[in-house]
């Protein structure tokens, strides 16, 4: 494996973490972590459109290193009806 910095893990996790957080993006609750060789990228997101972004800049960023994905999109809508106490 080549042992320059700039194709480590670590150094790409962090080059990753920095894109989603000063990009236009700016999702600061996903996490990036390295875990053996491969990146892990997890956490919520505000859309599919936001995940469809952070995978996107994650391929962009991380390749050619192996990594995975647990995005998970936390709605954010107004309930659509009221909520029955008993």
């Amino acid at each position: 494996m080549d042992t320059c910095p700039t194709t480590t893990p670590e150094y790409r996790a962090e080059h990753l973490r920095d894109r989603l957080a000063q990009d236009d993006i700016a999702e600061l609750g996903v996490r990036v972590e390295v875990r053996g060789g491969t990146v892990l990228v997890w956490g919520p997101v505000a859309s599919a459109s936001c995940r469809d972004t952070v995978l996107r800049i994650a391929a962009e960023v991380l390749a050619p290193l192996p990594w995975r994905h647990d995005l998970s999109v936390v709605h954010t809508d107004p309930p659509d009806h009221e909520e029955r106490l008993l």
